[in-house]
């Protein structure tokens, strides 16, 4: 039996650590982090917080990939 501290990655909490990191409030689930001006060392804040939260290391070409809180979360499920 194992006992998973992991939580199910949402597009709604991963909003919430776009708007951490980038200090804006105005993140939405289809909002693109780069677009957003988020750079490669923000980013790594982001990949973070993923791998605290849900358990999944994600490397930054998964990011480019995924840029949005509703891919990245998609990302985050199939990685699990």
């Amino acid at each position: 039996m194992s006992t998973d501290l992991t939580t199910p990655a949402t597009a709604e909490a991963l909003v919430a650590v776009f708007r951490r990191v980038l200090e804006r409030e105005d993140v939405t689930a289809d909002s693109d982090f780069f677009d957003l001006g988020g750079d490669s060392l923000v980013a790594t804040r982001v990949l973070s917080a993923v791998a605290r939260a849900h358990g999944v290391e994600l490397g930054f070409d998964d990011f480019l990939l995924a840029p949005t809180p509703t891919r990245l979360a998609q990302r985050i499920t199939a990685s699990a």
